[in-house]
């Protein structure tokens, strides 16, 4: 198959290669394809095998957390240890006061724009 072949026709009148085959194709590519990473599908930049070893490393983490803060008051204790990132996963931001008021105060004067 190429590309042409979107806009060909075969003697029947018909397209050689439809969109939607395109589409298939495409959703069948490998998961560390080229063409897929380009499209901006980074899930699949891990296998079963990452995954698995990150959320084995992750509960590393956690029990050596655990063994070193054990006795410890919650005060005194260290910061809970962060996960391994993960390719698709985005990072949750953390909202500020201030980015909330202003998006309160956005979110009014659209209503009162939508009102009048």
């Amino acid at each position: 198959m190429r590309l042409s072949d979107l806009y060909r026709r075969d003697a029947a009148g018909g397209p050689l290669l439809t969109w939607r085959e395109l589409g298939v194709y495409v959703r069948q590519l490998p998961r560390d394809a080229r063409t897929r990473i380009a499209l901006g599908d980074n899930d699949g930049l891990w296998g079963l095998a990452e995954h698995l070893l990150a959320m084995n490393l992750d509960a590393a983490h956690v029990a050596n957390w655990q063994r070193a803060n054990e006795g410890l008051k919650s005060h005194e204790q260290s910061r809970p240890p962060e996960p391994i990132e993960r390719p698709g996963t985005a990072r949750r931001k953390k909202i500020t006061s201030a980015e909330l008021l202003a998006h309160r105060e956005r979110a009014r004067a659209h209503l009162h724009a939508v009102a009048a």
